[in-house]
Parts: C-alpha cells; sequence; structure tokens
C-alpha cells in the first residue's frame, strides 16, 4: 500500500481550522465520493475518510493539519497525482481561511 503524508501549519485557531476541515470533507465527499466522519475533540478534531482503494485520517489542531492516507494497489500508482491535489486543495482552503474581512469605516 502506498502512503501519503501532509503537514501543514498554520495559525487559524481551532474553530477556524475546524470549519476549514469541514469544507475539506465535503469537497471529497463530493468530488471523490469519499465517506467521511468527523470526530471533534476538545484540543483536536479528526474526518476520517473512506471509499473503495483509499482510507484516512485528516487531524485538525490548532495549529496545524496532519493528514494520512493509505493508497490500496491500483491506486497507489496514481500516488503523487492524488497528493498533489490534496495538498493543493488545503493550501486553497487555509489560504481563504487567512484572509481577513475588509475593515469597516467608522462614521463620521
Amino acid at each position: 500500500m502506498a502512503e501519503i503524508r501532509i503537514h501543514r501549519d498554520h495559525d487559524l485557531g481551532l474553530k477556524k481550522a475546524r470549519e476549514i476541515a469541514w469544507q475539506w470533507a465535503e469537497q471529497v465527499e463530493q468530488k471523490f465520493d469519499m465517506a467521511c466522519t468527523v470526530h471533534e475533540g476538545d484540543d483536536e478534531d479528526t474526518v476520517e475518510f473512506t471509499r473503495s482503494g483509499v482510507k484516512g485520517e485528516l487531524t485538525v489542531k490548532a495549529d496545524g493539519f496532519e493528514l494520512v492516507a493509505q493508497l490500496g494497489f491500483l491506486l497507489g500508482a496514481f500516488k503523487s497525482t492524488i497528493e498533489g491535489e490534496i495538498q493543493k486543495e488545503l493550501d486553497v482552503l487555509l489560504s481563504a481561511g487567512k484572509k481577513k474581512a475588509p475593515a469597516k469605516k467608522k462614521p463620521a
């Protein structure tokens, strides 16, 4: 079995990181027909995901994400492509999460 390991540091805090992880889970459910289960904890959450040929976990912490996935024999041949897509999706969601709302003007 091929294994994918991806780590991303962030400074978003657990609440915002949770929101991003849930967005990611919704995306992979729709895009790749994954079944995702979220387990919330006090200090971290775990998003378990699975489908035929893939099984893994995304650990969500206040300061980072850690994704570990096991690819079956057939999907193992596409490991680098799959890893690149996962990295791209996580990076897009993280960069969107870092953007702050524009400052509001104070009344004169």
